[in-house]
């Protein structure tokens, strides 16, 4: 009996671990496959993402300009807001004296 198994679970052992070695290799060539897959996919929307980059730069360049606009034109009246203030605290100082 003792000798049966240990003619026979070295045998069943070394069966397994081809099966085991096998299923791993079908695991790991699927697992290249699919990033190969993603890889593509990857660089699909790479590809895209430059060339909205221009776009991208056209917008970020204009609404610069927009607020470098506003910004002087609400400097502009703000600065007149202030210097009209400034003539009306003046001519209240001139008439207390």
């Amino acid at each position: 009996m003792i000798s049966t198994l240990q003619t026979i679970l070295p045998i069943i052992i070394y069966f397994l671990l081809i099966i085991l070695i096998v299923v791993g290799i079908i695991l790991g060539i699927r697992a290249i496959q699919t990033l190969n897959k993603v890889d593509r996919v990857v660089d699909d929307v790479n590809d895209k993402v430059q060339s909205l980059n221009g776009f991208f730069h056209l917008i970020d360049f204009t609404t610069d300009k927009i607020v470098s606009i506003t910004d002087r034109v609400v400097e502009g009246v703000s600065g007149l807001i202030g210097h009209i203030f400034k003539k009306r605290e003046k001519n209240k100082n001139k008439e207390e004296l």
